[in-house]
């Protein structure tokens, strides 16, 4: 299933973000997952974490051959330095590494960054030329400024909560998909800046939030403001469209969705073989059939339920009704699509060799980096000896807790 690291061939070409230096001041997911996208192009990315600890999600698990989860699925190709920045000592290891790096990035708690010396303004000033991306759960303004946000908190915020799950419960999503919108949001404003900084010269300051990047995704407000309910929760179905969600069969779940009126005419003829439901009055239209959601359920479920899960599909796919078989995370580690894309590789860790997917965006002749996941301070000694601090010095620091 999974395959070894690639060697690039002599057609590759050189990783687009190569040449480009990120200083991150990160921890959990949002930072994490942006700053390992942009290694994934080429990037330098050097992780500063705490001598005791280091970020903490180091400590979430120890699922993965001894290592936490989410940490190795965030931190492939980083370099760990270790620094106390409570100490003046450190506080220097950064400023050097701020002037000599492309972008600095962050996520510490409410007003970590400024009480560290690190306010935007100040960094932008001394160093025209840099980057300075902050995430935070609120942003820098407003009421909730100072409020600590974890993801099913901006989940409950920003309403994501009441529209998921079922009747008869409100859920979270199943992953942290507030970090994620976060992380995917300094990602791509990164880059932006990284353009702009190549037609200007000059740097900027990105200020990305939780709540903010969650609330772009949440389409629903649109129907809310114009129609004046908010969708109610239907577990795995869609709110507004029917059908469209989760069906039994004999041996597990199909999910399919019908979109036009071409498509459920095709559907009631060619897989339920009752054509006069085309014209069924409660079924006529989309929003017809959402109100009438029961009684249509009704009669797919007289077709579906005696059929096994390949039977309906087969159906389906004939019909050209889109489809899908209701997955666990097992079957999906075992997905006959990521084995014929070669989307597996093996990435090192401290503990050994491990699985990973390659990142979805392909492009052309470009092999993405799918480099080690660092050890805590791995990296420390040879970051410090490139800045100009001598053995012993570096060896007096490790003693004395400074990195």
């Amino acid at each position: 299933m999974i395959a070894a690291v690639l060697s690039s061939s002599p057609s590759m070409q050189e990783s687009p973000l190569n040449g480009v230096t990120v200083i991150a001041m990160e921890q959990a997911v949002a930072v994490p997952f942006a700053t390992r996208q942009l290694a994934d192009l080429g990037a330098r990315v050097i992780k500063i974490e705490r001598p005791e600890g280091g970020d903490f999600a180091r400590a979430y698990d120890t699922t993965v051959q001894g290592l936490a989860s989410h940490f190795v699925w965030l931190n492939r190709s980083k370099e760990s330095l270790t620094l106390d920045l409570k100490r003046p000592e450190a506080r220097d290891v950064l400023a050097r590494l701020l002037a000599r790096a492309d972008v600095f990035v962050q996520n510490l708690g409410p007003g970590a960054a400024d009480r560290l010396g690190l306010r935007t303004e100040d960094l932008r000033a001394a160093h025209p030329r840099l980057i300075v991306c902050s995430l935070s759960g609120y942003g820098s303004t407003g009421p909730y400024a100072a409020k600590k946000a974890y993801d099913l908190l901006v989940q409950s915020e920003a309403g994501l909560v009441s529209i998921t799950g079922t009747p008869a419960a409100p859920s979270k999503v199943g992953l942290s998909i507030a970090d994620i919108a976060g992380g995917m949001y300094a990602y791509s404003g990164v880059l932006t800046a990284l353009l702009q900084r190549h037609r200007t010269g000059q740097g900027t300051a990105l200020e990305v939030s939780l709540f903010e990047a969650l609330g772009e995704w949440m389409g629903y407000a649109m129907y809310y403001t114009m129609g004046g309910t908010a969708p109610g929760r239907t577990g795995a179905s869609h709110a507004t469209i029917a059908p469209y969600g989760p069906y039994r069969t004999r041996d597990g779940q199909v999910i399919f969705g019908i979109q036009t009126s071409r498509e459920w005419t095709a559907f009631v003829t060619r897989v339920l073989r009752r054509p006069e439901l085309a014209d069924d009055e409660r079924f006529r239209s989309n929003q017809l059939r959402v109100q009438h959601r029961e009684a249509m359920d009704a009669e797919i479920d007289k077709v579906f339920a005696p059929l096994s899960m390949e039977e309906a599909v087969s159906l389906l796919d004939a019909a050209q009704i889109a489809s899908a078989r209701l997955n666990s995370v097992e079957q999906f580690i075992g997905h006959p699509q990521l084995a014929a894309r070669d989307s597996w590789r093996q990435v090192s860790s401290p503990n050994g060799p491990l699985p990973a997917l390659v990142p979805p965006v392909r492009m052309e002749d470009i092999e993405p980096v799918m480099g080690a996941i660092p050890a805590l301070g791995e990296h420390s000694g040879a970051i410090l000896e490139e800045l100009g601090f001598d053995a012993a010095t570096i060896e007096r620091w490790k003693q004395e807790g400074v990195i």
